[in-house]
C-alpha cells in the first residue's frame, strides 16, 4: 500500500528500531522494511500524574526510547543512525495505565477488571531523523503520532482466566494480555487498528512516512470552502506525487513546488548522485555512495567487534568491574595482568560497543554487562561467548576452504581446534546450559502446554529446559534422557533454589535405545545438527512412541525465514554441520511425513524458536 514507494527512500540509511519486541519486529519485516534493532535503555519511570491523557504518556516514552538509542548509537557506538524508531504500547482502562502484570494474581486482577468491558490500547510512535554536524553534535527532528483501538473482552469465567494465566503469556505484556496469541479468545470484538493492539500501528506509520517523504506540491493541494467552515487542505492520491518524484529525479532537477523538501529528509535526489556524467560538456569521475558504503564498513568491522566482546570477556573485564564497580585503565590492567596501553585500547573499544560507559577516565559495566556478560549473573552468556571464541571462530576462519570443498568442517584440518575431549565436553555443556537458560521461558510458554503431565527431554543435557517447564507448568514431570558422559556432569547445573523432584535424569542414547514413555517428548538444538539419515530414523521413532490425540512434540531451533533473509539462521548453517537449518514450512513438511498432522510454529525473537507437532 503506502510503504512500497517510500522504501525505495529508506534503501541505503541506516534505519533502527528501538524496541526489542519480537511482534514489532514481526510487523515492521513483514512489509519489507529492514532496520537493524538496538533495544532502548531508556527506563519508563515517567511520572503518569504529569500527563493530562494517557496517550501523552505512550508519546513521550516512545520519543524518550528513541532518542536514548540515537544519543547512544551516536556517541558510544560511533555510528550515527539516519532514523530511529520508537514506540510503546499502553493498556487503558477508565483512564488507568495498566502495567505488566508482576505476579499471577497481579494478572488474575487486571484480567478481572478487564472481563465484559471495552478498554483502550495506545501506542505512541516516535520518528526521530538524525544527522551529525560538522562539529560532531547530533541533531535531530523528532515527527510523534499515535493511535487509539478500542478493545471488548468477553465475560470471562474463572476457569478460561487461571487456564490463561497459567500458559505463562500474560506475565509479560501490557494489560495481562497478548491478542496476537491466546489472549485473543478472551477479546469479543475490536474497533479499530488490530496491529496496535499487537504492539505497532501499521497503517498510520505508512501515513505518517508518505506525509514525511512525500509532502503534496502546491499544484495537488486544493483549497474547499464551506459555509462558515474554514478552508480544508487536501492532496491528490500517492500515485500522482510519485509521479512527480520521480520526474524530478530522472532529470537531476527538483520541479517547483518540492525543492524545499529536498536534502531534509532524502527524497527527490537526483538519480546521477552515484553515477557517471557530464558537466558543462565535461565528463565527470565516477562517484560511490558513502551512506551505501557504510553497510559494508559495518561488515567489514564486524568481526574485529566480535573479537572486542571475546578478549573483554576472556580476560574477565566485565567480572572485575562488577566487584569494584568503576576503575581507571590503569587498575583494570593490573587486575587483568596486561598492559595499561592495550587494556585503555580495548576498554574504549567496549565503550563504542556499548558494552562499558567511560565517565572522567573511569570505567563501568552496563547494564547489560552486568546482566549477560559477568560470569556469575543468572543469564549469563560467558560461556557462549568464550565456545564461539575457542570452538566456533576456526569453524568462520577456515569458511571460503569449507564452502569451496563443501565438506562438514569438524572432518577437516579444523578437528583438533574443535575437538571436545573430556574437558570440551563440559565446556559444551556450559555453553549449552546457558543459552537454553535464557532461551527456555519464551521455548516453554510458546504454546499451552499445561495439558501434559509427563514429558520427556531427548538430548535434554543439564535440564535447564526441563526446570523451566516444570516451574512454568506445576503438574508436568520430565526425564531427562542423555548420554552417559553428559549424565555424569548434570549434578553440578543443577538450581539451588527450586524444587528438583519433578525432574529426573536418564542414561541412554535416543537414536538407539527405546524412549521413556511420556505425553510430551522434547528435540531441542537437535535436529538441525543430524544427517538425514539419522534424523528421519529419530522423528520416525518418536512418532512412533506418541499417542494419537495425546502426545505431542516439541522442537526448539532456530527457524530459517521463508525468503531466507534473515542473517541469524544463514549465518549459523554457514557452520557446515551435518545437517541443516529449515524453514517454518519445510520443518512442516518434514514434520507431516511422520504423522504429525497438527503442527504451529512459533518464532520467538529470542536464540531459539519453537514448534510444537502434534498427531491427531
Amino acid at each position: 500500500m503506502l510503504l512500497n514507494p517510500v522504501i525505495s527512500k529508506l534503501a541505503g540509511k541506516r534505519v533502527v528500531l528501538a524496541s526489542a519486541s519480537p511482534r514489532r519486529q514481526d510487523i515492521l519485516s513483514n512489509v519489507g522494511l529492514r532496520f537493524e534493532v538496538v533495544p532502548s535503555w531508556f527506563k519508563e519511570t515517567l511520572d503518569k500524574s504529569l500527563f493530562s491523557s494517557p496517550y501523552e504518556y505512550a508519546v513521550e516514552t516512545a520519543k524518550q526510547k528513541a532518542l536514548e538509542v540515537a544519543r547512544r548509537m551516536h556517541v558510544k557506538h560511533l555510528k550515527t543512525p539516519d532514523i530511529v524508531i520508537g514506540a510503546d504500547t499502553i493498556v487503558t482502562l477508565e483512564d488507568a495505565i495498566l502495567e505488566k502484570p508482576f505476579d499471577k494474581q497481579d494478572a488474575y486482577n487486571m484480567l478481572s477488571r478487564l472481563s465484559g468491558k471495552e478498554h483502550s490500547v495506545f501506542t505512541g510512535v516516535a520518528i526521530v531523523h538524525c544527522r551529525s554536524q560538522a562539529d560532531n553534535q547530533l541533531e535531530t527532528d523528532v515527527i510523534d503520532f499515535y493511535e487509539e483501538t478500542k478493545v471488548k473482552f468477553a465475560d470471562l469465567s474463572e476457569d478460561l482466566l487461571w487456564e490463561y494465566i497459567d500458559s505463562g503469556e500474560p506475565m509479560d505484556k501490557a494489560g495481562g494480555y497478548g491478542i496476537q496469541a491466546l489472549g485473543g479468545m478472551l477479546v469479543e470484538s475490536v474497533h479499530g487498528d488490530f496491529l496496535n493492539v499487537v504492539g505497532f500501528p501499521l497503517n498510520h506509520f505508512c501515513k505518517k512516512l508518505a506525509e514525511i517523504y512525500y509532502p503534496p506540491p502546491k499544484q495537488a493541494i486544493h483549497r474547499v470552502k464551506h459555509d462558515s467552515i474554514p478552508y480544508v487542505e487536501s492532496f491528490e492520491n500517492l500515485s500522482d506525487v510519485e509521479k512527480d518524484c520521480t520526474s524530478s529525479s530522472s532529470t537531476g532537477k527538483a520541479k517547483k513546488g518540492t525543492q524545499d523538501h529536498i536534502g531534509k529528509v532524502g527524497s527527490c535526489v537526483s538519480s546521477t548522485a552515484c553515477t557517471p556524467g557530464v558537466q558543462n560538456g565535461v565528463e565527470e569521475r565516477p562517484k560511490h555512495c558513502s551512506q551505501k558504503l557504510s553497510k559494508i564498513n559495518e561488515l567489514l568491522d564486524g568481526f574485529k567487534a566480535s573479537k572486542t566482546l571475546f578478549a573483554a570477556s576472556k580476560l574477565k573485564v566485565f567480572d572485575k568491574l562488577k566487584d569494584k564497580g568503576a576503575l581507571k585503565a590503569m587498575e583494570i590492567a593490573d587486575k587483568i595482568n596486561a598492559s595499561v596501553h592495550g587494556t585503555e585500547r580495548l576498554l574504549d573499544a567496549c565503550v563504542a560497543l556499548g558494552l562499558l560507559e567511560k565517565t572522567h577516565q573511569v570505567y563501568s559495566n552496563t547494564e547489560l554487562a552486568n546482566t549477560y556478560l559477568v560470569s556469575d549473573a543468572e543469564f549469563s552468556i560467558q560461556e557462549f561467548i568464550m565456545y564461539s571464541n575457542d570452538h566456533l571462530w576456526p569453524y568462520f576462519t577456515h569458511l571460503e576452504s569449507a564452502v569451496v570443498e563443501g565438506r562438514v568442517q569438524h572432518q577437516t584440518g579444523f578437528k583438533k581446534s574443535c575437538d571436545h575431549g573430556p574437558e570440551g565436553k563440559e565446556r559444551c555443556m556450559r555453553m549449552i546450559h546457558c543459552t537454553l537458560k535464557i532461551a527456555a521461558r519464551d521455548i516453554v510458554t510458546a504454546f499451552d502446554l499445561s495439558k501434559y503431565t509427563s514429558a520427556c527431554d531427548l538430548g535434554g543435557c543439564t535440564g535447564a529446559l526441563a526446570h523451566e517447564l516444570v516451574w512454568t507448568y506445576p503438574n508436568i514431570k520430565v526425564n531427562v534422557l542423555d548420554l552417559p558422559e553428559v549424565i555424569k556432569h548434570t549434578s553440578k547445573f543443577q538450581p539451588e533454589t527450586l524444587d528438583s523432584s519433578r525432574v529426573t535424569f536418564t542414561s541412554g542414547n535416543f537414536l538407539d535405545d527405546a524412549l521413556p514413555e511420556a505425553d510430551l517428548y522434547i528435540l531441542s538444538r537437535v535436529l538441525h545438527d543430524l544427517p538425514e539419515g539419522k534424523l528421519h530414523q529419530l522423528l520416525k521413532k518418536v512418532s512412533d512412541a506418541c499417542h494419537p490425540g495425546r502426545s505431542a512434540l516439541l522442537i526448539a531451533e532456530i527457524i530459517l525465514d521463508e525468503d531466507k533473509k534473515e542473517p541469524r539462521a544463514l549465518l549459523q548453517a554457514l557452520s557446515m554441520t551435518e545437517g541443516k537449518q529449515r524453514s517454518g514450512t519445510e520443518y512442516k513438511k518434514l514434520l507431516e511425513s511422520h504423522g504429525f498432522n497438527s503442527i504451529q510454529i512459533k518464532k520467538t525473537g529470542n536464540l531459539l524458536d519453537a514448534i510444537l507437532a502434534v498427531k491427531r
